[in-house]
């Protein structure tokens, strides 16, 4: 279980080889890489900006939300900050859990959390000049569909 905030770029292969190494039980190894992409006439660059401490805070509170919720064997986030521009690494979260589907759930979940709750701040850098990205509604609705349920059964006294 790891949680990282480094202005630095990361290897993803040694990150994925660490991740499962020497844990005979994992049997699924999950992740998603988030990667700046270049747009028409969009961003030619951005920066992301956060808040030492409380930003690492974040993620480890969302990364234990994943473990309450999924049998997971390991779990890895490692978020970039500073100036990066198209094709650079921004993000890499993954999962491992001896079955696939958990590994897979609580990677979309640690994805759709990441970009709703972790306290990042995204400079983008267009022909236009600078401007600050506002929050959106489609991330917003994918996060809500994580959000805790009541328990099902029986409700009677």
């Amino acid at each position: 279980m790891a949680v990282r905030v480094q202005r630095e770029d990361f290897d993803v292969g040694a990150e994925l080889a660490a991740l499962s190494e020497g844990n005979h039980g994992v049997g699924g190894v999950t992740s998603f890489v988030g990667l700046v992409r270049e747009m028409g006439g969009g961003p030619s660059a951005m920066t992301l900006e956060h808040y030492p401490g409380m930003t690492e805070r974040q993620l480890a509170e969302i990364e234990a939300e994943a473990r309450r919720r999924w049998p997971l064997q390991a779990t890895l986030i490692v978020h970039r900050y500073g100036r990066l521009e198209p094709g650079d690494r921004i993000v890499l979260v993954a999962t491992a859990s001896a079955h696939r589907q958990a590994a897979f759930e609580s990677c979309h979940f640690l994805i759709d959390w990441l970009k709703t709750r972790a306290p990042f701040w995204k400079l983008e850098e267009t022909s236009e000049g600078a401007r600050w990205v506002e929050a959106k509604e489609d991330d917003d609705a994918a996060a809500a569909r994580w959000a805790p349920r009541p328990p099902t059964g029986d409700v009677s006294p």
